[in-house]
This record gives structure tokens, sequence and C-alpha cells, in this order.
């Protein structure tokens, strides 16, 4: 029995998508790859924003991808956390503010 409910060696697998639908797999890695070149934002940073959102999407082959990318990009592990940290605030915020939502429908209801 695994003690992971994802396989960390899947994501060397992950080109393999191809196989069931290459023609739109091959649209989607060449879109990915363009956006990951430099432009108005370096790769440097690109990596760095896609680690903050491998962890808000909760994607543990970004994670573990992103980690490596952006260490391997020179960031330290200080501000790879910091990112992190930007993206659990979003997180929270956006997760707070549809409170709003909620306490609107109560008072619809309520009243």
């Amino acid at each position: 029995m695994s003690d992971h409910y994802y396989n960390a060696d899947d994501l060397a697998k992950f080109g393999n998508i191809a196989e069931y639908q290459k023609e739109m797999a091959d649209k989607f890695f060449s879109y990915y790859g363009d956006v990951f070149k430099d432009s108005h934002l370096t790769a440097k940073e690109k990596s760095l924003i896609a680690l903050a959102v491998a962890h808000a999407v909760q994607c543990p082959y970004c994670i573990d991808a992103y980690s490596s990318d952006a260490y391997e990009k020179g960031y330290s592990e200080q501000q790879m956390m910091e990112a992190v940290h930007v993206a659990a605030a979003i997180k929270g915020g956006a997760v707070l503010v549809h409170g709003v939502q909620m306490m609107n429908k109560v008072k619809e209801i309520g009243m």
C-alpha cells in the first residue's frame, strides 16, 4: 500500500498525456513552454509565481516541480515560503470575502 495519495513518479510521466490526445497535448505543451519563457516577467519570477499558485491549487506535482525549479533558479527557502504565505493570504481572503454572500443570503431568508 502506498503512503501517499499521489505517486511522485507520475510527475515524470506528465508528457504521457499526449498518448490519448496528442494534438491537444502538443498545443498545451507549446503554450505552457511559451508562458514560462522570459518576457515582461523573467522565467525566474514566473517560477516563484508558479510555486505560489501550485500551493493555492494544492497540486502536489506542481509543488514538487516548482519547489525544485524556484530553488534551482536561486530563490531562498525564505523567499519561497513567503510566496506560499502570499498564496495562503489570497486564498484565505477569497474564502472570507465569500462570507459576505452567506451574510446576504442569511439576511434575505431571515426577513
